[in-house]
């Protein structure tokens, strides 16, 4: 899987820039401008953008190909941020795989259940997705990309609980607080499973980097410096 990319080379720190489902590379566009002195990676997922189309969209597949994607451009241990799908890509990648992220930031990432009962959060993200179909169906996406993860985040995964302590890179777990369809109680418990995270609350809603660009910058910028 070759991921369709923008990559702003140079000689400084890498840092990988993971959208959400349904969204694609350009949703960065503006925080990359804020990133002076950083090469700055921000590919398409698979099924999104200008990256390729596949039968199938598990949230594996995800993270696999981010990994990929550091492993094709030779990126010892870039940091990491990626916002909802791609923020459960990126801890999945950080959980795999400890040593290749420097530091890891998380944007309401979309935690699933620990066990037993399905998230009723993610029901309510799909109405959402229905009720914004008008401006989603301007963005370049394969609506069965965006379908297969939710469904997939609705499910109890405990393992991916389990996995989180093994995260080596400090954290940041930003929280867009109660207007986000993602609890914050359940962020909160993100950030206390990672053994070196903090949690920071911006209440706009899911897409903190896009709806708050200023706060999310410099929360962000506060944490990797």
């Amino acid at each position: 899987m070759r991921l369709a990319r923008n990559d702003t080379g140079g000689s400084g720190p890498a840092i990988v820039l993971v959208h959400g489902g349904g969204s694609g590379r350009g949703t960065w566009d503006a925080f990359t401008g804020e990133l002076a002195g950083w090469r700055v990676v921000a590919p398409d997922l698979r099924g999104h953008g200008e990256s390729p189309r596949c039968a199938e969209y598990t949230l594996e597949c995800h993270a696999d190909d981010v990994a990929g994607l550091l492993d094709e451009l030779d990126l010892d241990a870039p940091v990491l941020v990626g916002h909802s799908l791609g923020a459960f890509a990126a801890s999945l990648v950080a959980q795999r795989h400890p040593d290749r992220v420097a530091r890891l930031v998380l944007e309401d990432p979309p935690a699933p259940p620990r066990d037993g009962v399905r998230a009723g959060g993610f029901s309510r993200a799909r109405l959402a997705v229905s009720a914004l179909a008008g401006g989603l169906s301007r963005r370049s996406f394969d609506r069965n990309a965006l379908m297969s993860a939710i469904h997939q985040l609705r499910e109890p995964n405990p393992s991916w609980w389990a996995g989180l302590e093994k995260i080596q890179a400090p954290s940041l777990v930003l929280s867009g607080g109660p207007k986000s369809h993602i609890p914050p109680a359940r962020l909160a418990s993100v950030a206390a499973a990672i053994p070196a995270a903090e949690l920071v609350t911006i209440p706009v809603g899911h897409r903190i980097h896009s709806t708050a660009l200023p706060e999310f910058t410099t929360a962000v910028k506060a944490f990797l410096s």
